[in-house]
């Protein structure tokens, strides 16, 4: 049957491995590329914020100081509206720049050193506006002239110019950071996808060359099937002429044996008249010693010895009869036809126990009959004598003094019907488990009538019905017979003899 051979499987195997372990590496390679340019995004987008916001707050610084002196100037409040809303602004940049700057290296620059300055320039500013709105604007115009507020301006400048260009440094060596993982993780996923097409290419490959070699090997599993069915055919036909010769020949054999049987029996029939004769003709033994030595030795041979012997003639004939006979009926039911038809399990047994009634009452025992038994299709004929065979054998062998107890019982397994004979009986020897089944074989004390061919005969027809039985016993505590059936006989009557 053709298949991988064993040098393309060593190929196979390590190639697939191989891709395995590239994509994973592949894969691990992306995600960690991946994870670091978005990581050096983010930082990138959080030193351009901070750059936004620190210039919008000095920009913001910028206008509120433009409109303090345009007030201061020209008295006119108008310059009092941008100098406000400079300072709203300014409020938020610095909000939002301060939670920006926590936990960074810009802390240090824009918080500790920014910060106290443009709280010195705000307060400034404000101490001028609050001088000039209260009418002291000669005062106020001191204060700025005094020139603390511009070298506050100054200083805040210079602290500014020297973080934005830390800024712009980090942002710098930042956006190279990003271009080069970004190359990295462009070349990273061109050449995953390159390998995920040569391992797609590699696999379409295999998968091909496997159907096809499945192809070919379904090809010869259906031309083997087919040669092994007709294979088969012709072994069960030969089987079937076998089986079929050898009823024949038990039949032949059995029924030529009765014919010198009979002649025995009918001899022996004879020979018992003329000895009764015999015996009636021979003197009476007084006790006075009238009969010679040699008399009284064939007066014993006469009444002792000749009816021992015709005796044992007789069950010895009458034990072979019943052999003869038992050989006849199983070669009569080998050779019957099977009739499946669909039967009610319960309802067969049921009629089957109603036989026994006589029997079972008898000797106190009962029988129970589980009420929803499977219904199968089998031939009745068949299972009715497997049944009231094994009920019998129940009945029969039970322990003395204790009435036997027989459980009827059956269910589905595994997609075949179960029937369980269960009884309190006197139980089976292990050894005797499977020998039991054989002809002419009995187990354990042989007081019962019989020539040890009943179980024999069910299990002829079990197997003849396509299914089998076995048992389980404890000796002392009962038997239990294991029953399995298909469904339906009729696919299993198709080797049957036409």
């Amino acid at each position: 049957m053709p298949s991988l051979t064993p040098a393309s499987t060593k190929v196979t195997a390590p190639l697939l491995l191989a891709a395995f372990a590239g994509l994973a590496l592949l894969l691990f390679a992306t995600v960690w590329l991946g994870n670091r340019t978005q990581i050096y995004a983010t930082s990138f987008d959080q030193t351009q914020e901070i750059y936004m916001r620190a210039t919008r707050t000095f920009r913001g610084l910028q206008d509120a100081e433009t409109g303090q002196r345009g007030y201061l100037l020209t008295h006119d409040p108008a310059y009092l509206q941008p100098y406000h809303d400079a300072l709203s602004r300014m409020s938020e940049q610095r909000r939002l720049m301060n939670a920006l700057i926590q936990d960074t290296p810009w802390e240090s620059g824009l918080g500790a050193k920014l910060t106290p300055l443009i709280d010195a320039k705000l307060a400034e500013l404000a101490r001028t506006v609050d001088l000039a709105q209260a009418g002291r604007w000669d005062e106020a115009l001191a204060l700025v002239l005094a020139g603390s507020g511009k070298t506050t301006m100054d200083q805040a400048r210079t602290v500014l110019e020297d973080t934005l260009a830390e800024l712009r440094s980090a942002l710098q060596t930042q956006s190279e950071e990003m271009k080069t993982r970004s190359a990295y993780l462009f070349w990273a996923v061109t050449f995953g996808g390159l390998f995920i097409l040569c391992v797609a290419g590699t696999a379409f490959w295999l998968i091909v060359r496997a159907n096809s070699s499945l192809a070919q090997a379904q090809a010869q599993l259906r031309s083997l099937n087919e040669s092994l069915e007709s294979r088969v055919r012709g072994r069960t036909q030969e089987v079937q002429r076998a089986n079929e010769e050898i009823q024949r020949f038990a039949y032949i054999v059995s029924h030529d044996l009765r014919s010198p049987l009979v002649n025995v029996m009918g001899f022996t029939a004879e020979l018992e008249a003329g000895l009764k004769d015999l015996q009636a003709r021979h003197p009476i033994e007084t006790g006075d010693g009238a009969l010679s030595e040699d008399e009284r030795d064939l007066r014993v041979t006469i009444f002792e010895d000749m009816p021992e012997a015709v005796g044992f003639i007789r069950s010895s004939t009458a034990k072979m009869d019943g052999l003869i006979n038992a050989i006849l009926r199983l070669s009569r039911e080998g050779r019957r036809t099977i009739s499946p038809e669909r039967l009610d399990m319960t309802a067969l047994v049921e009629s089957v126990v109603s036989t026994t009634t006589h029997s079972i009452q008898d000797t106190g025992s009962t029988v129970s009959v589980d009420k929803n038994l499977p219904e199968i299709v089998s031939d009745r004929l068949a299972l009715s004598q497997i049944f009231a065979n094994l009920i019998d054998n129940a009945i029969k062998y039970r322990l003395p003094g204790r009435p036997c107890a027989v459980t009827i019982t059956g269910r589905i397994d595994r997609g075949r019907a179960l029937f369980q004979v269960a009884d309190t009986g006197r139980g089976i020897e292990p050894k005797d488990h499977e020998r039991i089944f054989d002809l002419f074989r009995r187990s354990g004390e042989q007081d019962q009538p019989g020539e040890g061919i009943g179980l024999a005969h069910v299990r002829t027809l079990v197997r003849r019905l396509g299914g089998e039985i076995t048992v389980g016993s404890v000796p002392g505590q009962g038997t239990t017979f294991h029953i399995t059936l298909p469904f339906d006989v009729g696919p299993y009557l198709e080797i049957e003899p036409s």
